[in-house]
């Protein structure tokens, strides 16, 4: 079991390295930042992994990264790049195979009528606003969306649910919550009240395990939370 997940590396651009080697680079996305160039314009994190690269092995040339996930901009958590092209298709197949299991933290105010359970929706996305609904019934378009969720612990306001995607679709996570009556804190996309002063959500991909692609070898990377008050909280 790789190990390297354990010690976080920083360089001068706050970038959080969870693992690295020859083929993978694996980091900790902050609220806010996105994963790959969009009409914003904005700097991608693509980009920001790119110079940490060409920087820390004083490469001359161009770097090469693979992109093989995204997460949204609001959601915190781990993003997996590939630094070969070697590693990119084999990335992507584990991928597309769901031989990579993902877990994410959500916070959310409404407690879930039940426990756990697994919710089994079709969602269907509206390009013009960037939202999935989801809905009981398949309709025109819509993709069958499938998790699981577990309440791992009553905070103060809030409940702090734990996640296992077994489908990985647009906004799954926050349809489908927002779906039962449990909106993930700081989505006001979603149905939750009020924003978060830094436009985050309280939606975190914890946990991610898969064989290495080219190594094969057993690879398990644990997020640490975002700093604040709320996510402090369910650590103690």
């Amino acid at each position: 079991m790789a190990n390297k997940s354990e010690k976080i590396l920083s360089n001068k651009s706050n970038l959080q390295i969870l693992f690295e080697d020859n083929h993978i680079i694996i980091v900790n996305k902050r609220a806010g930042d996105i994963v790959q160039g969009d009409k914003t314009g904005d700097k991608p994190l693509s980009d920001v992994v790119k110079e940490y690269i060409k920087d820390k092995y004083n490469k001359s040339g161009n770097v090469y990264l693979g992109v093989v996930h995204r997460l949204d901009r609001p959601t915190t958590g781990i993003v997996v790049f590939a630094k070969t092209s070697k590693a990119l298709p084999r990335l992507n197949k584990l991928f597309a195979n769901k031989e990579v299991n993902k877990t994410y933290w959500a916070i959310v105010k409404n407690k879930p009528e039940k426990e756990n359970d697994t919710l089994r929706h079709w969602l269907k996305k509206n390009p013009k606003n960037n939202k999935s609904t989801a809905f009981d019934k398949e309709i025109k378009d819509s993709k069958y969306a499938v998790l699981h969720y577990t309440l791992i612990k009553k905070l103060t306001n809030y409940y702090l649910l734990e996640v296992n995607l077994e489908t990985g679709r647009h906004h799954q996570i926050r349809s489908q919550l927002s779906k039962i009556g449990s909106p993930i804190k700081g989505d006001l996309k979603y149905g939750f009240d009020r924003s978060n002063k830094d436009a985050s959500i309280h939606l975190h991909s914890r946990k991610l395990t898969f064989m290495h692609p080219v190594k094969k070898e057993p690879i398990k990377v644990i997020a640490p939370l975002p700093n604040d008050a709320i996510w402090n909280v369910c650590q103690e």
